[in-house]
Protein backbone atom coordinates (compact mmCIF):
# COMPACT_ATOMS: atom_id res chain seq x y z
CA UNK A 1 0.00 0.00 0.00
CA UNK A 2 1.25 3.29 -0.91
CA UNK A 3 0.52 6.49 1.31
CA UNK A 4 0.79 9.83 -0.29
CA UNK A 5 1.85 12.80 2.20
CA UNK A 6 3.62 16.61 0.69
CA UNK A 7 6.33 16.53 3.30
CA UNK A 8 7.87 13.53 5.09
CA UNK A 9 10.15 14.75 8.00
CA UNK A 10 12.65 11.65 8.56
CA UNK A 11 13.76 12.41 12.70
CA UNK A 12 11.80 13.27 15.23
CA UNK A 13 14.34 15.10 17.73
CA UNK A 14 14.51 19.06 18.52
CA UNK A 15 15.11 20.53 14.89
CA UNK A 16 12.18 17.65 13.13
CA UNK A 17 9.92 18.13 15.99
CA UNK A 18 10.35 22.15 15.23
CA UNK A 19 10.40 21.81 11.88
CA UNK A 20 6.66 19.76 12.16
CA UNK A 21 5.24 22.18 14.56
CA UNK A 22 6.25 25.21 12.49
CA UNK A 23 4.48 23.35 8.85
CA UNK A 24 1.33 22.26 11.22
CA UNK A 25 1.14 26.05 11.51
CA UNK A 26 1.21 26.64 8.20
CA UNK A 27 -1.45 24.16 7.61
CA UNK A 28 1.25 22.16 5.41
CA UNK A 29 0.30 17.92 5.72
CA UNK A 30 2.90 16.30 6.69
CA UNK A 31 4.45 12.73 7.96
CA UNK A 32 6.67 12.91 11.22
CA UNK A 33 9.08 9.54 10.92
CA UNK A 34 10.38 8.40 14.64
CA UNK A 35 13.09 5.93 15.95
CA UNK A 36 11.90 5.53 18.93
CA UNK A 37 8.39 5.57 20.59
CA UNK A 38 7.28 8.95 21.94
CA UNK A 39 7.97 10.06 25.35
CA UNK A 40 5.20 11.16 27.41
CA UNK A 41 7.17 12.95 30.37
CA UNK A 42 6.03 16.07 31.22
CA UNK A 43 8.31 18.80 31.26
CA UNK A 44 7.91 19.40 34.73
CA UNK A 45 8.46 15.25 35.35
CA UNK A 46 12.24 15.68 34.77
CA UNK A 47 15.04 15.39 37.00
CA UNK A 48 16.88 18.81 37.99
CA UNK A 49 19.69 16.79 38.14
CA UNK A 50 19.54 14.60 35.77
CA UNK A 51 19.20 16.09 32.13
CA UNK A 52 21.71 14.52 29.29
CA UNK A 53 22.62 18.57 28.41
CA UNK A 54 21.31 21.97 29.30
CA UNK A 55 21.04 24.09 25.56
CA UNK A 56 21.90 27.48 25.72
CA UNK A 57 18.84 29.06 23.32
CA UNK A 58 19.78 32.97 21.41
CA UNK A 59 17.42 35.40 21.29
CA UNK A 60 16.08 34.06 18.10
CA UNK A 61 15.33 30.75 19.16
CA UNK A 62 12.93 32.22 22.42
CA UNK A 63 11.41 33.94 19.96
CA UNK A 64 11.05 31.17 17.62
CA UNK A 65 9.62 28.93 20.33
CA UNK A 66 7.33 31.64 21.16
CA UNK A 67 5.92 31.25 17.76
CA UNK A 68 5.63 27.99 17.88
CA UNK A 69 3.94 28.33 21.27
CA UNK A 70 6.22 25.90 23.11
CA UNK A 71 7.81 28.80 25.02
CA UNK A 72 5.05 28.69 27.98
CA UNK A 73 5.98 25.16 28.66
CA UNK A 74 9.39 25.72 29.37
CA UNK A 75 10.07 29.36 30.60
CA UNK A 76 9.62 27.98 34.38
CA UNK A 77 12.63 25.76 33.99
CA UNK A 78 14.76 28.48 31.87
CA UNK A 79 17.86 29.83 33.50
CA UNK A 80 18.35 33.62 31.80
CA UNK A 81 21.29 35.10 30.08
CA UNK A 82 21.88 38.77 30.69
CA UNK A 83 25.91 39.07 30.38
CA UNK A 84 28.50 36.51 28.77
CA UNK A 85 32.39 37.04 30.20
CA UNK A 86 34.84 34.84 28.02
CA UNK A 87 38.26 34.25 28.78
CA UNK A 88 41.45 32.28 28.32
CA UNK A 89 42.81 30.40 31.49
CA UNK A 90 46.30 31.88 32.49
CA UNK A 91 45.70 35.45 30.21
CA UNK A 92 44.67 38.69 30.95
CA UNK A 93 42.39 39.20 28.21
CA UNK A 94 38.48 38.76 28.09
CA UNK A 95 35.41 40.19 26.86
CA UNK A 96 32.20 40.71 28.29
CA UNK A 97 29.26 41.08 26.77
CA UNK A 98 26.12 42.19 27.96
CA UNK A 99 22.10 42.63 26.96
CA UNK A 100 22.17 46.10 27.70
CA UNK A 101 24.72 46.98 25.33
CA UNK A 102 22.83 45.20 22.92
CA UNK A 103 19.63 46.88 23.61
CA UNK A 104 17.83 43.71 24.66
CA UNK A 105 16.69 42.44 27.94
CA UNK A 106 17.84 39.19 27.78
CA UNK A 107 20.87 38.01 25.53
CA UNK A 108 19.27 34.39 25.92
CA UNK A 109 18.18 31.46 27.89
CA UNK A 110 19.15 28.24 29.13
CA UNK A 111 16.93 25.44 29.18
CA UNK A 112 17.25 21.52 30.11
CA UNK A 113 17.77 19.99 26.65
CA UNK A 114 14.67 17.04 28.10
CA UNK A 115 12.42 19.57 29.08
CA UNK A 116 12.20 21.37 25.95
CA UNK A 117 12.34 18.25 24.28
CA UNK A 118 9.01 17.33 26.30
CA UNK A 119 7.39 20.76 25.78
CA UNK A 120 7.63 19.82 21.84
CA UNK A 121 6.25 17.04 22.23
CA UNK A 122 3.03 18.39 24.26
CA UNK A 123 2.93 20.93 21.43
CA UNK A 124 2.88 18.01 18.89
CA UNK A 125 0.67 15.91 20.27
CA UNK A 126 -1.84 18.93 19.28
CA UNK A 127 -1.08 19.12 15.72
CA UNK A 128 -4.07 18.43 12.89
CA UNK A 129 -1.89 18.33 10.04
CA UNK A 130 1.07 16.02 10.78
CA UNK A 131 0.80 12.28 11.19
CA UNK A 132 3.25 10.99 13.74
CA UNK A 133 4.79 7.34 12.79
CA UNK A 134 6.53 6.07 15.56
CA UNK A 135 8.42 4.12 16.29
CA UNK A 136 9.76 3.65 12.40
CA UNK A 137 12.50 2.86 10.66
CA UNK A 138 13.22 4.29 7.34
CA UNK A 139 14.25 0.85 4.80
CA UNK A 140 15.31 2.64 1.78
CA UNK A 141 14.46 5.62 -0.34
CA UNK A 142 13.57 5.59 -3.87
CA UNK A 143 12.96 8.34 -6.24
CA UNK A 144 9.84 9.04 -8.10
CA UNK A 145 9.06 11.00 -10.68
CA UNK A 146 7.45 13.77 -8.15
CA UNK A 147 9.65 12.79 -5.33
CA UNK A 148 10.30 9.91 -3.50
CA UNK A 149 8.98 6.91 -1.98
CA UNK A 150 10.19 5.84 1.52
CA UNK A 151 10.02 2.70 2.53
CA UNK A 152 9.47 1.82 6.09
CA UNK A 153 9.17 -0.53 8.99
CA UNK A 154 7.09 -0.24 11.85
CA UNK A 155 5.76 -3.19 14.35
CA UNK A 156 2.97 -3.62 12.03
CA UNK A 157 5.03 -4.69 9.00
CA UNK A 158 6.81 -2.63 6.13
CA UNK A 159 5.20 0.12 4.37
CA UNK A 160 6.04 2.85 1.35
CA UNK A 161 4.84 6.26 1.62
CA UNK A 162 5.16 8.86 -1.55
CA UNK A 163 6.33 12.10 -0.44
CA UNK A 164 7.16 15.32 -3.47
CA UNK A 165 10.23 16.13 -0.13
CA UNK A 166 12.04 14.67 2.34
CA UNK A 167 13.19 16.10 4.73
CA UNK A 168 16.58 14.53 6.42
CA UNK A 169 16.59 15.77 10.27
CA UNK A 170 18.12 12.21 11.49
CA UNK A 171 21.36 13.33 12.95
CA UNK A 172 24.75 13.63 12.15
CA UNK A 173 24.30 9.98 10.51
CA UNK A 174 21.77 10.93 8.37
CA UNK A 175 20.23 7.92 6.26
CA UNK A 176 18.45 10.59 4.38
CA UNK A 177 21.94 12.38 3.69
CA UNK A 178 23.37 8.96 2.48
CA UNK A 179 20.18 7.34 0.36
CA UNK A 180 19.74 10.72 -1.60
CA UNK A 181 23.36 10.55 -2.14
CA UNK A 182 25.13 13.23 -0.17
CA UNK A 183 28.36 13.17 0.82
CA UNK A 184 29.93 14.61 4.26
CA UNK A 185 33.36 15.73 5.68
CA UNK A 186 34.20 14.70 9.19
CA UNK A 187 36.44 16.46 11.20
CA UNK A 188 37.49 14.70 14.57
CA UNK A 189 38.48 17.24 17.31
CA UNK A 190 39.95 14.65 19.47
CA UNK A 191 38.06 15.76 22.40
CA UNK A 192 35.01 14.65 24.43
CA UNK A 193 32.31 16.67 26.47
CA UNK A 194 31.27 16.11 29.93
CA UNK A 195 27.95 17.88 30.93
CA UNK A 196 26.23 17.92 34.41
CA UNK A 197 25.22 20.56 36.79
CA UNK A 198 26.55 21.88 39.84
CA UNK A 199 26.43 24.02 42.97
CA UNK A 200 28.63 27.07 43.16
CA UNK A 201 29.60 28.92 46.34
CA UNK A 202 29.02 32.01 45.25
CA UNK A 203 26.46 33.30 42.44
CA UNK A 204 26.24 36.36 39.80
CA UNK A 205 22.82 36.19 38.49
CA UNK A 206 22.00 36.07 34.78
CA UNK A 207 25.63 35.60 33.90
CA UNK A 208 27.34 32.76 32.05
CA UNK A 209 31.31 32.06 31.92
CA UNK A 210 33.06 30.45 29.10
CA UNK A 211 36.83 30.25 29.87
CA UNK A 212 39.19 28.27 27.14
CA UNK A 213 42.19 26.25 27.80
CA UNK A 214 45.08 24.32 26.09
CA UNK A 215 41.91 20.82 26.66
CA UNK A 216 39.02 22.80 25.29
CA UNK A 217 36.65 25.31 26.58
CA UNK A 218 35.04 25.03 30.04
CA UNK A 219 31.11 26.63 30.60
CA UNK A 220 29.11 27.51 33.67
CA UNK A 221 25.71 28.32 33.06
CA UNK A 222 23.01 30.03 34.75
CA UNK A 223 19.61 28.50 36.13
CA UNK A 224 17.13 28.83 37.84
CA UNK A 225 17.36 26.56 40.42
CA UNK A 226 20.23 27.84 42.19
CA UNK A 227 22.79 25.53 40.10
CA UNK A 228 24.71 25.79 37.13
CA UNK A 229 25.20 23.47 33.94
CA UNK A 230 28.77 22.91 33.30
CA UNK A 231 30.22 21.78 30.15
CA UNK A 232 33.44 20.76 30.59
CA UNK A 233 35.97 19.71 27.30
CA UNK A 234 38.57 17.21 27.98
CA UNK A 235 41.45 15.46 24.92
CA UNK A 236 40.12 12.35 23.81
CA UNK A 237 42.39 10.45 25.13
CA UNK A 238 41.45 11.21 28.83
CA UNK A 239 37.93 10.39 27.86
CA UNK A 240 38.19 6.53 30.27
CA UNK A 241 39.87 8.24 32.59
CA UNK A 242 37.25 10.97 33.22
CA UNK A 243 34.23 8.66 33.27
CA UNK A 244 35.46 6.81 35.62
CA UNK A 245 36.67 9.83 38.09
CA UNK A 246 34.15 10.24 41.17
CA UNK A 247 32.58 12.95 41.96
CA UNK A 248 35.62 14.52 44.05
CA UNK A 249 38.07 14.23 41.36
CA UNK A 250 35.28 15.13 38.90
CA UNK A 251 34.82 18.20 40.79
CA UNK A 252 38.54 18.87 41.13
CA UNK A 253 39.18 18.91 37.33
CA UNK A 254 36.35 21.12 36.82
CA UNK A 255 37.18 23.22 39.62
CA UNK A 256 41.10 23.62 37.95
CA UNK A 257 39.62 24.24 34.81
CA UNK A 258 36.97 26.66 35.04
CA UNK A 259 38.62 28.77 38.06
CA UNK A 260 36.87 30.36 41.43
CA UNK A 261 35.06 32.60 39.69
CA UNK A 262 31.74 31.22 41.02
CA UNK A 263 33.75 29.96 44.39
CA UNK A 264 33.60 26.64 45.34
CA UNK A 265 32.00 24.25 42.86
CA UNK A 266 29.99 21.10 44.71
CA UNK A 267 27.20 18.55 44.40
CA UNK A 268 27.63 17.27 40.71
CA UNK A 269 24.77 15.73 39.28
CA UNK A 270 24.63 12.90 36.80
CA UNK A 271 27.22 12.99 34.14
CA UNK A 272 27.31 12.38 30.37
CA UNK A 273 29.80 12.16 27.84
CA UNK A 274 29.62 12.83 24.08
CA UNK A 275 32.51 12.77 21.79
CA UNK A 276 33.02 15.61 19.45
CA UNK A 277 33.27 15.78 15.69
CA UNK A 278 32.05 17.91 13.25
CA UNK A 279 30.14 16.59 10.27
CA UNK A 280 29.09 18.68 7.34
CA UNK A 281 27.03 17.65 4.61
CA UNK A 282 27.97 18.02 0.65
CA UNK A 283 25.31 19.79 -0.15
CA UNK A 284 22.23 21.17 1.55
CA UNK A 285 19.49 19.84 -0.97
CA UNK A 286 19.59 16.66 -3.53
CA UNK A 287 16.38 16.16 -5.58
CA UNK A 288 13.07 16.83 -3.72
CA UNK A 289 15.18 16.63 -0.41
CA UNK A 290 16.51 18.42 1.95
CA UNK A 291 18.98 18.43 4.83
CA UNK A 292 18.41 20.38 8.21
CA UNK A 293 20.03 20.23 11.79
CA UNK A 294 22.79 17.92 12.47
CA UNK A 295 22.41 16.28 9.04
CA UNK A 296 23.07 19.05 7.58
CA UNK A 297 25.71 20.14 9.72
CA UNK A 298 27.35 19.10 13.16
CA UNK A 299 28.95 22.15 14.69
CA UNK A 300 31.46 21.57 18.04
CA UNK A 301 29.26 22.62 20.78
CA UNK A 302 31.15 25.84 21.07
CA UNK A 303 29.44 28.89 22.06
CA UNK A 304 26.45 26.65 21.67
CA UNK A 305 25.18 27.12 18.34
CA UNK A 306 24.05 23.59 17.45
CA UNK A 307 20.29 23.79 17.76
CA UNK A 308 19.98 27.14 17.22
CA UNK A 309 21.54 26.99 13.97
CA UNK A 310 19.14 23.77 13.38
CA UNK A 311 16.11 25.49 14.29
CA UNK A 312 16.68 28.09 11.97
CA UNK A 313 16.97 25.46 9.54
CA UNK A 314 14.13 24.29 10.14
CA UNK A 315 11.66 27.80 10.49
CA UNK A 316 13.44 29.22 7.41
CA UNK A 317 12.50 25.65 5.13
CA UNK A 318 8.92 26.04 6.76
CA UNK A 319 8.46 29.36 5.93
CA UNK A 320 9.54 28.76 2.20
CA UNK A 321 7.60 26.21 1.54
CA UNK A 322 4.45 27.70 4.06
CA UNK A 323 2.85 28.82 0.54
CA UNK A 324 4.33 26.66 -2.53
CA UNK A 325 2.47 24.79 -4.75
CA UNK A 326 5.22 22.02 -4.82
CA UNK A 327 7.18 22.12 -1.43
CA UNK A 328 10.27 20.02 -3.48
CA UNK A 329 10.77 21.81 -6.66
CA UNK A 330 14.02 22.32 -7.67
CA UNK A 331 13.56 26.73 -7.83
CA UNK A 332 12.57 26.61 -4.19
CA UNK A 333 15.41 24.20 -2.97
CA UNK A 334 17.98 25.92 -4.49
CA UNK A 335 16.20 29.26 -3.28
CA UNK A 336 16.82 27.79 0.40
CA UNK A 337 20.02 26.75 0.62
CA UNK A 338 21.33 30.26 -1.25
CA UNK A 339 19.12 31.88 1.90
CA UNK A 340 20.58 29.53 4.39
CA UNK A 341 24.50 29.69 3.58
CA UNK A 342 25.64 32.90 5.14
CA UNK A 343 23.97 31.68 8.63
CA UNK A 344 25.64 28.04 7.78
CA UNK A 345 28.65 29.51 6.93
CA UNK A 346 29.17 32.10 9.74
CA UNK A 347 28.37 29.71 12.34
CA UNK A 348 30.94 27.00 11.02
CA UNK A 349 33.30 29.71 10.52
CA UNK A 350 33.35 30.87 14.40
CA UNK A 351 32.57 27.30 15.85
CA UNK A 352 35.80 25.73 14.00
CA UNK A 353 37.97 28.86 14.16
CA UNK A 354 37.89 29.81 17.76
CA UNK A 355 38.48 25.83 18.83
CA UNK A 356 41.34 26.09 16.60
CA UNK A 357 42.66 29.26 18.20
CA UNK A 358 41.52 30.21 21.44
CA UNK A 359 42.22 26.59 22.87
CA UNK A 360 45.55 26.13 20.58
CA UNK A 361 48.95 25.30 23.20
CA UNK A 362 51.21 28.06 21.91
CA UNK A 363 52.60 30.24 24.15
CA UNK A 364 54.11 33.06 21.49
CA UNK A 365 50.06 33.30 21.36
CA UNK A 366 49.60 33.85 24.43
CA UNK A 367 49.93 37.89 24.26
CA UNK A 368 48.04 38.18 21.13
CA UNK A 369 44.97 36.35 22.37
CA UNK A 370 45.29 38.46 25.61
CA UNK A 371 45.23 41.93 23.67
CA UNK A 372 42.81 41.17 20.99
CA UNK A 373 40.29 40.14 23.73
CA UNK A 374 41.14 43.39 25.80
CA UNK A 375 40.86 45.37 22.73
CA UNK A 376 37.53 43.93 21.39
CA UNK A 377 35.68 44.34 25.24
CA UNK A 378 36.79 48.16 24.36
CA UNK A 379 34.90 48.64 21.05
CA UNK A 380 31.27 48.80 21.92
CA UNK A 381 30.19 48.30 18.60
CA UNK A 382 32.13 45.19 18.00
CA UNK A 383 30.90 43.83 21.00
CA UNK A 384 27.15 44.72 20.00
CA UNK A 385 27.78 43.33 16.69
CA UNK A 386 29.06 39.66 18.52
CA UNK A 387 26.07 39.67 20.59
CA UNK A 388 23.84 40.52 17.78
CA UNK A 389 25.82 36.90 16.07
CA UNK A 390 25.85 35.29 19.39
CA UNK A 391 21.60 35.78 19.76
CA UNK A 392 21.12 34.29 16.14
CA UNK A 393 20.40 37.25 14.24
CA UNK A 394 22.66 36.73 10.56
CA UNK A 395 22.16 36.74 7.42
CA UNK A 396 18.32 36.51 6.68
CA UNK A 397 16.71 35.05 9.96
CA UNK A 398 13.24 33.18 9.44
CA UNK A 399 10.40 35.79 10.19
CA UNK A 400 9.58 33.81 13.46
CA UNK A 401 12.74 34.65 15.06
CA UNK A 402 12.50 38.40 14.52
CA UNK A 403 11.10 41.09 16.69
CA UNK A 404 11.06 45.36 17.21
CA UNK A 405 13.96 44.96 19.52
CA UNK A 406 17.00 43.97 17.55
Amino acid sequence: MREPTEILIVGAGLVGTSLALALDAAGRKAVLLEASPPVSAAPAAVPADDNDRNLVLGRASVNALRALQVWPLLEAAAGTIRRVEISRAGEFGRVRLSAADAGVDTLGRVVPGRVLAAALESRLAACRNVQRVAPAKLVALMQTESGWRARIATAEGERDIDARLVVGADGSASQVRAQVGIGAQEHDYAQSLFVCTVACERDLPDCAFERFTDEGPVALLPLPNGRRGLVLTVSADRHDEVVAMDDAAFVALAQQRSGWKLGALSRPGKRHAHRIRRVLADALTAPHAVLIGNAAQTVHPIGAQGFNLGLRDALTLAEMIAAADDPGAAALLREYAKRRQPDRDGVLAFSHGLISLACLSQPALAPLRSLALHALDRVPPLRRAIARRGMGFRGTPPEAVLETGP
